[in-house]
């Protein structure tokens, strides 16, 4: 059975997410604050997704999903939060979030979006996504469309594999930046769309997706 940390400082919602969790098949764990949540992601519990408010007393949505992702870079984090101005919606991805849902939030469409953050996580660990007659394999560093080898750097591998694990969502210049050049200062964030340029050349023939530009955020791949 799946299991979700719920970190949400209203009782009752967090109440109501855990109990509509628990009748759809999951094995939800509430916390109130991240200083709880840190006990029982740390604890020795597993978990497969985190759900998470951003107003929280003592340490806030953002800085908790960015302490999550300095130990763990695989697990989905979704905000649920009344925030919905663009502002919080940026610090969030930036900070390594996965999704974002504004309350009040319509818990058929969260569990819809669950869903579709465990398949993703699961194509992460299986380390291969297939997707049409396109093939990527993590542990080869190759990229097959219709059985013929695509070359690639095994940095522009690694961009790709990193966008299609995540179709839709948007990753920022920095965050590419950061996960792919180790932090290397000397090259500016526009190296990330001379990299982008070459894939979309090589992959120009693979009509399975497209990599969107997101104004003023960076990319994100959209399947078709």
């Amino acid at each position: 059975m799946f299991r979700i940390l719920v970190v949400e400082d209203d009782r009752e919602q967090n109440r109501t997410v855990c109990t509509y969790l628990r009748h759809n098949g999951y094995d939800a764990v509430g916390c109130l604050d991240a200083n709880a949540a840190y006990d029982a992601l740390y604890g020795g519990a597993l978990f497969d997704l985190i759900l998470s408010d951003i107003m929280m007393p003592d340490v806030d949505g953002f800085e908790f999903a960015k302490t999550i992702r300095e130990q763990n870079q695989d697990i989905p984090i979704l905000f649920m939060t009344a925030r919905d101005d663009f502002a919080a919606k940026q610090r969030g991805f930036r900070a390594g979030i996965d999704d974002y849902m504004v309350k009040p939030v319509d818990l058929d469409e969260l569990l819809l979006r669950i869903g579709a953050l465990m398949r993703r996580a699961k194509i992460a660990s299986s380390r291969r996504i297939e997707i049409g007659k396109l093939l990527l394999d993590a542990d080869e560093h190759t990229a097959y469309h219709d059985g013929q080898e695509i070359p690639l750097t095994v940095r522009e591998f690694n961009l790709i594999y990193k966008l299609l694990s995540y179709p839709k969502k948007t990753f920022t210049r920095a965050q590419l930046m950061e996960e792919f050049w180790d932090g290397d200062t000397s090259s500016g964030l526009r190296t990330v769309d001379v990299y982008i340029t070459k894939l979309r050349s090589k992959f120009a023939a693979c009509s399975e997706f497209e990599i969107v530009t997101v104004h003023g955020l960076g990319y994100k791949a959209v399947l078709k």
